[in-house]
């Protein structure tokens, strides 16, 4: 597959600004979807997080809600809905309305992971004993049944109705970082969403074992990757190194417990602790355009991804919304 045959999409996780409110976080990741949509990107994403000081999208059912009914082409989804938080009837209730309301563009990728802290997934699940995820095949396989794809004999969907009269069924993804979703991914015969963003390594093997362990389904003939990626765009590599630097201190704090507003790019310029953040080993492709391209070109070749969606963290929203410019005015060529 050529890498100007792979669709090119967008993760965001409505990251705080130092000295921004929330409002305003959520307002930059509109913006982006509005500017994604317009310039033919494929999805937009966005995560759930709880408690983080550093991450306002809490809730990404009413996000997607807001972005969809702002756009036209873009498919809008959850990257994702961590469904251990939730019971399946409440997720499938939420996306066959937002399917309802905007049919064939919603997207449910749902991750088995708390997206938090144990102390705030135990306050979630009302209980510390429902911390573990071993009930989430069983739970998964509820929640595609209850959108339309039956897999099983008996399940919630043979007593409950996600909506009334369903004229069609938003699509589901298994997102995962470990070999566990990418083998639970190939059984179903579900797309596969490998978050390489995170910075963990295990690409290459988690995409190999999806593709080993797929067996064809209703919902999908053939294995379909989509690879994320840490990904900042600019016209010169000056500018992408400057943009770039609020995102590497907070990736440091990230790995020592600290979770913090991102920085301005002048106080991370000015920061103790950038040279260490800039020498932590780090996949991001961050660079001049030409560079950007080249590197997401090898991303593909390597992991065989169906499609790219790429992440982008900056202070400025400005350099974000121009990473995406340079990407669209790029990738195609």
């Amino acid at each position: 597959m050529s890498h100007q045959s792979v669709p090119l999409s967008v993760l965001d996780l409505a990251v705080l600004r130092e000295g921004a409110s929330s409002g305003d976080a959520l307002r930059d990741t509109t913006a982006l979807a509005v500017h994604a949509d317009a310039l033919g990107f494929t999805r937009f994403w966005v995560a759930e997080h709880h408690n983080m000081p550093s991450v306002a999208c809490t809730a990404p059912t009413v996000l997607i809600a807001h972005i969809a009914a702002l756009t036209s082409h873009l498919r809008v989804g959850s990257g994702g809905v961590m469904l251990p938080n939730h019971a399946p009837l409440v997720v499938a209730e939420q996306f066959a309305m937002l399917e309802a309301l905007h049919p064939g563009r919603i997207d449910v990728g749902v991750g088995r992971a708390p997206g938090t802290d144990q102390v705030t997934a135990a306050a979630l699940r009302r209980s510390p004993d429902a911390l573990g995820a071993e009930d989430f095949p069983r739970h998964l396989l509820d929640l595609m049944g209850l959108l339309g794809d039956i897999r099983t004999d008996d399940g919630l969907w043979r007593r409950f109705r996600a909506t009334p009269v369903p004229t069609s069924s938003p699509q589901v993804f298994l997102l995962g970082s470990s070999t566990y979703s990418a083998e639970l991914a190939g059984h179903l015969g579900l797309p596969f969403s490998f978050a390489h963003h995170f910075d963990m390594g295990g690409t290459l093997q988690a995409v190999d074992f999806y593709r080993r362990t797929f067996q064809p389904s209703a919902a999908l003939a053939e294995p379909s990757v989509i690879v994320t990626a840490n990904v900042l765009a600019a016209d010169t590599t000056e500018q992408a190194d400057w943009h770039s630097a609020p995102g590497r201190l907070t990736a440091l704090g990230r790995r020592t417990g600290r979770f913090v507003p991102l920085p301005s790019p002048e106080t991370a310029a000015a920061h103790p602790d950038l040279a260490e953040a800039e020498r932590m080993p780090s996949n991001r492709i961050v660079g001049a355009i030409p560079d950007v391209v080249e590197q997401l070109h090898g991303l593909v070749e390597r992991t065989g991804a169906n499609e790219i969606m790429v992440t982008s963290v900056a202070f400025d929203l400005a350099a974000r919304l121009r990473s995406l410019e340079l990407l669209a005015a790029h990738w195609a060529r």
